[in-house]
């Protein structure tokens, strides 16, 4: 039987992928940093209006004027496992809230250089995390192990960006600006496949095993170079680069057991303990952008981003004593984001904001096996927000973001991925 051959292939090495990501929407990065830049749905690389564009856009910092802001916001989506185009059964993730802090602050070097800002902030920017206890895959009958096989997967990844900012105004229309990007990730995730081979009830003797649950952590590097330009009074582009963000290996102590049978590895049964490494870097990507004022009280902005998912994401490679590697083929294609915005000024104290981003998933249906527990697959996000003005000091933002699901399944095991999202989140200015 075809779906019981492809399962066996599935179980065995495709379906222990790597997941790599905190709260996926544009693959396992965040449309927006904070509500004013969620508010538009990202569009922000020629329209800075917080602290946070020391991530998005460093020269927006020489722009913004002294700030501090501070930023909470709380995601919530929610990932799916469906087996049941193989008998088996649907389970829905147990982890469905993160909250997500950043700060970040900006002001002048100093009185004899106004026109020269220093700031910068910590910001989480990625991750992912899903949680599936075990669940039926497919019962004896279509079980290419003859017994009931069941499935359980967890993953929990955190992303975060400091980013020290230096940004100048080099000219009346002229903004240029850098950041250090000084990174930490932290990532576990385990994916099990059992089966049900005695009279009792439940899975009872492991097939395949793939865990690194206890987790490992590192620290990163790169840099972000940004540009604005008014070209007149009502138009103003942007653009930015961000450097591949690089990290040393992530180190795992593994017992006997923990990793077996991955058909993808050059360990055929059980690989033996000791310390695995794997090599995982934030990948480069590139944006454009313009701001539009159409009028003294509607601004429209505009995104185009580019994100190397495939230097990353393409082929993960994990290497353990005695020679052992195992790869990880996650089959990860670049994005180009879309991003538009509209923030309209309703009053001298009120901005409403709203905002449209999409990006065609990074994982195609073919990549499903890959990928049970790194569903990064919403394509489209619908945004609105505001800002109150609650004196010449403070300002208090909002946002409210939602993503529809979107469903990926397997043409070969007929397993099913599936992810929708919302956040809602505050934003906390202060002016000095």
């Amino acid at each position: 039987m075809r779906v019981k051959q492809h399962l066996a292939a599935a179980a065995v090495s495709a379906g222990l992928f790597v997941p790599f990501s905190a709260h996926a929407t544009n693959g396992y990065q965040l449309i927006g940093v904070g509500s004013m830049q969620k508010g538009v749905a990202g569009a922000v690389t020629a329209m800075p209006e917080s602290a946070m564009t020391a991530i998005t856009n460093p020269a927006g910092m020489a722009r913004i004027g002294n700030r501090t802001d501070f930023s909470m916001e709380a995601f919530l989506p929610e990932p799916t496992m469906d087996f049941t185009g193989s008998f088996g059964e649907k389970a829905d993730s147990a982890v469905s809230m993160y909250g997500i802090p950043a700060l970040g602050w900006t002001a002048p070097v100093s009185d004899e250089h106004s026109n020269v800002y220093f700031g910068g902030g910590i910001y989480g920017t990625s991750g992912l995390g899903v949680d599936y206890g075990s669940t039926l895959m497919a019962p004896a009958a279509a079980s290419p192990f003859g017994a009931d096989t069941y499935y359980e997967g967890y993953s929990s990844i955190s992303f975060w960006q400091m980013a020290p900012t230096l940004a100048w105004n080099s000219s009346d229309r002229l903004s240029l600006g850098v950041s250090l990007n000084i990174d930490y990730q932290a990532v576990a995730f385990m994916q099990r496949f059992q089966l049900d081979t005695d009279a009792t009830p439940g899975p009872d003797t492991t097939a395949v095993n793939f865990d690194l649950s206890r987790g490992a952590q590192a620290f990163g590097y790169g840099l972000t170079f940004g540009a604005l330009f008014d070209v007149n009074d009502k138009l103003t582009l942007g653009a930015t680069y961000k450097s591949k963000q690089y990290f040393p290996d992530l180190e795992y102590q593994l017992g006997y057991g923990d990793i077996q049978n991955i058909q993808t590895s050059n360990c055929p049964g059980v690989c033996p303990a000791g310390t695995y490494k794997m090599d995982l870097d934030y990948p480069q990507q590139l944006a454009a952008g313009l701001a539009y004022r159409v009028t003294s009280a509607v601004t429209v902005s505009a995104d185009v981003k580019w994100i190397d998912w495939s230097s990353t994401m393409s082929e993960i490679k994990i290497s353990g004593p005695s020679g052992t590697r195992v790869t990880m083929p996650a089959g990860w294609s670049d994005q180009t984001v879309y991003a538009i915005g509209v923030k309209w000024a309703a009053s001298p104290r009120v901005n409403l904001r709203a905002g449209y981003n999409y990006a065609k998933s990074p994982i195609d249906e073919k990549d499903v096996d890959n990928n049970y527990i790194l569903p990064g697959i919403v394509e489209s996000h619908y945004t609105v927000g505001g800002d109150y003005a609650l004196n010449k000091y403070w300002d208090l933002a909002f946002h409210y973001m939602y993503a529809p699901e979107v469903t990926l399944k397997s043409p070969t095991t007929n397993a099913e991925i599936g992810l929708s999202e919302q956040s809602v989140g505050i934003n906390i200015g202060y002016k000095f």
